[in-house]
């Protein structure tokens, strides 16, 4: 028996020891994790140098920003100096005509605004980023598709909290579900932001008109009833902000609002649009392109205002004259409000001709055949100015003796009595000539078709800016109606748990329908104008994002493995 208890005594004594030996382990094993993937990712960095034999030493070549080349330098020298190292570090910039990467900082506001022009494409290096101008335009057209004052509201308070407890809240960007939401929460306040902002000026809050000051119409209080239409009389004063919210209640509502926000949604779509074809200059200068100013950027933006431009200036004009404005004979002054769309299709198929439920002012018929001529002069100015330009330049360098030269810089190991590294500039002598007349003709005939057909289905595409408010106000009032407003007419002991049942179902039917599918269609929506309609008036996207090395990166990715 005495030999069994040793035995037994043995066997726990190692079950003991075994416990603490793995519970001391499972107390450093992310630590040892950590540091191991560190290890390996500093030695699979430098398995990326050359190793000079005769200078005993590491060789690389790599990109790094240039506001950085400072620290960088500091960190080299500390480094030699904690090693003991006698062999001074040498960093060295080079002159080079590769492509740079491309490195945009940002931080945790403008990062989500950043991701969404990436995923479109990463801007070459100098080239105008879109992301600059997406913190503002996105979040704007979202609202206008979107624009609710109390929608708004509840958007921007679940992004606010999302804001303030971000470290608390931390854990979400680990869940593949909430990731989105939670680094796109600086992108969600803006968008609740500027949704407060339009439904203020569509004086839309759940559905209900917020009368804040006084409406510039009156209805009549002696006459009206069920089923017999009253008509509001004019007053003297307008309502100082956005819609009256007498329209609220007019049976012509929709017929306002429709036309309204449709003219609304051509004028900022043009705006949105010369915005992007104007980013060209700044690329052409600072890529040293001025024949794309010249021979790009001026005829595509006389060709958008010759006809989208005067569009927008019509719908101007029609919203600031009084159609109904009477002379001191008691006649009326105009004809009737002219259409608009009947206008645009009349100066292209009867041009130099104006219906007269159409003229707006004297001289228009003139003026539309004069922008129409401008229009299709546009048309071979960009097919074929800038190829028979670029043609010209390149027989006058042939004629000349000049070769096409191309340089390289590269880092020479080679042991030539120099302390240092040695820089060696080479010159190449391209053996065939790249240029074809042939396929920048191709090119600049896609280019040309491509912008004129757009600048007519992109206008249109902005259309959706009516099409996605109109859905949004009639879904709020559906749900309004159907859910909570019946709840509120009754009457009896059950009117307060009816009450508070019809509320539960109208706040998650909002909360569901309303801030979640129709904000995700509204965001896709408004991702596509940006995309699309804006991005391709300007900007390329073809750089490379500059990813340098970062611990916080290695670690991150071994996390999501």
């Amino acid at each position: 028996m005495s030999r069994l208890d040793d035995m037994q005594h043995i066997l726990e004594n190692n079950s003991v020891a075994r416990i603490n030996e793995l519970t001391s382990v499972s107390e450093q094993i992310n630590t040892w994790y950590t540091v191991v993937r560190k290890e390996k990712a500093i030695y699979h960095t430098l398995n990326l140098f050359n190793y000079d034999a005769n200078r005993n030493c590491l060789i690389a070549e790599g990109w790094s920003a240039t506001n950085d080349i400072p620290a960088i330098q500091s960190a080299l020298h500390l480094a030699t100096e904690d090693a003991g190292s006698n062999v001074p570090t040498v960093l060295q910039e080079l002159r080079t005509t590769k492509e740079p990467p491309t490195f945009i900082r940002t931080n945790k506001f403008t990062d989500g605004f950043q991701n969404i022009v990436d995923a479109y494409g990463v801007p070459k290096a100098g080239e105008v980023n879109p992301g600059l101008f997406t913190c503002i335009t996105f979040p704007f057209l979202f609202a206008l598709m979107f624009g609710d004052l109390g929608h708004g509201f509840l958007m921007t308070l679940c992004a606010a909290l999302l804001c303030i407890y971000e470290k608390k809240l931390a854990w979400l960007a680990k869940d593949e579900s909430m990731r989105m939401f939670y680094t796109g929460r600086y992108i969600v306040l803006l968008m609740g932001i500027f949704s407060m902002f339009t439904g203020l000026l569509y004086n839309d809050i759940f559905s209900r008109a917020l009368g804040i000051f006084a409406s510039g119409w009156a209805w009549p209080t002696d006459k009206g009833g069920e089923g017999i239409t009253v008509e509001a009389t004019k007053l003297s004063h307008v309502y100082p902000i956005g819609i009256d919210p007498a329209w609220h209640h007019a049976s012509n509502s929709l017929l306002f609002t429709n036309s309204y926000k449709m003219k609304m949604s051509i004028v900022l779509g043009v705006i949105h649009m010369t915005l992007g074809i104007c980013l060209q200059v700044p690329n052409a200068l600072h890529f040293k392109k001025r024949i794309n100013i010249l021979h790009v950027f001026i005829p595509q933006i006389i060709f958008l205002f010759s006809i989208f431009g005067y569009l927008v200036f019509a719908i101007l004009f029609k919203w600031s004259t009084d159609w109904y404005a009477r002379d001191a004979s008691g006649d009326l002054t105009h004809v009737s409000p002219p259409s608009l769309l009947n206008m645009l299709i009349y100066m292209f198929l009867s041009p130099g001709n104006v219906s007269d439920s159409d003229r707006m002012f004297r001289g228009q018929a003139a003026l539309q055949t004069f922008l129409l001529l401008l229009a299709l002069v546009c048309v071979p100015w960009m097919l074929l100015v800038k190829p028979l330009i670029l043609r010209r330049e390149h027989q006058k360098i042939i004629s000349e003796g000049y070769g096409r030269i191309s340089s390289h810089v590269r880092v020479s190991t080679e042991s030539e009595g120099l302390g240092g590294a040695v820089v060696v500039a080479e010159q190449e002598e391209m053996e065939e000539d790249d240029f074809d007349f042939a396929d920048i003709m191709i090119n600049q005939s896609i280019h040309t078709i491509e912008f004129c057909l757009n600048s007519i289905s992109n206008t249109a595409s902005y259309l959706r800016l009516w099409a996605l408010s109109l859905a949004h106000a009639q879904l709020s009032e559906v749900l309004w109606t159907m859910t909570f407003l019946p709840t509120l007419k009754m009457s009896g002991a059950l009117q307060p748990v009816a009450v508070m049942c019809g509320f539960a179902v109208w706040f998650v039917l909002t909360f569901s329908i309303l801030i979640g599918m129709e904000g995700l269609s509204a965001f896709l929506h408004a991702l596509r104008l940006h995309w699309v309609e804006f991005n391709n008036k300007f900007y390329d996207g073809t750089g490379v994002k500059f990813e340098p090395f970062s611990f916080k990166a290695v670690l991150d990715s071994a996390e999501e493995q």
